[in-house]
């Protein structure tokens, strides 16, 4: 049974989440202070993390961070602050979703469904470490930062999905539809071809040379191979 912590001082709102999830079969935790919650958080049991930003003792946004450089589960804020700043401070400090209120239980049902499937899918296979090492390449996946050569690339996000995904399945053949499905479909509009642009930003950053790419191998007609 996959397990959710909410963390949320509007009482009600936190037991028609809860009720919602267990529904669905989730096993459900709340708690309703910041610092609290935050300790709760770090025991590392739980599969996804639900977090109002505007919180007792500690608020939304220090949580978000303090659990993201420790664990690489999905964090979804939930908050009634609806302004473009506020998302994307919070996607920054490393939300993988954020929900205004008043929103839909069934959508939040859903889309932690929804993210931990994906989560499972590019996890499944990471080492029990959180580093996946290929050759010159190092992924350490508890700080979702990639190394070359012992040397930082930054990665945008889906970049790094992307690359997280190929490498922990590594001599397998992946045609675009099935990559774009696993990294993009599910909140993208728009169509595979973003998937051949991010593989050809990631060979830049990771590739000695881009054209002739060591790693990541272009199958013609198929699709990508992550060459171990």
């Amino acid at each position: 049974m996959k397990q959710v912590l909410i963390i949320e001082d509007d009482n009600n709102i936190a037991e028609l989440e809860r009720d919602y999830l267990q529904l669905n079969g989730y096993k459900v935790d709340i708690e309703q202070d910041g610092l609290s919650g935050l300790k709760k958080a770090l025991l590392g049991i739980y599969d996804v993390i639900v977090v109002d930003l505007m919180l007792p003792s500690k608020d939304g946004y220090e949580i978000v961070k303090e659990v993201r450089d420790k664990f690489e589960i999905p964090i979804i804020i939930v908050s009634a602050k609806n302004d473009d700043i506020d998302k994307i401070r919070g996607l920054g400090f490393g939300a993988d979703d954020y929900l205004t209120k008043p929103f839909s239980p069934a959508e939040l049902v859903a889309r932690i469904r929804s993210h931990i499937i994906r989560y499972e899918r590019l996890s499944g296979k990471k080492s029990a470490t959180g580093i996946i090492s290929h050759k010159a390449i190092e992924i350490r996946t508890h700080s979702h930062k990639v190394f070359v050569n012992g040397k930082e690339v930054i990665l945008t996000t889906k970049e790094y999905e992307l690359l997280v995904f190929l490498a922990s399945n590594p001599n397998i053949v992946f045609s675009k539809d099935q990559l774009f499905n696993t990294i993009w479909a599910e909140d993208y509009c728009g169509d595979t071809a973003t998937v051949a642009v991010h593989i050809q930003k990631i060979r830049k950053k990771i590739e000695k040379d881009s054209g002739s790419p060591e790693y990541i191998e272009t199958i013609w007609g198929t699709g990508y191979r992550f060459n171990s």
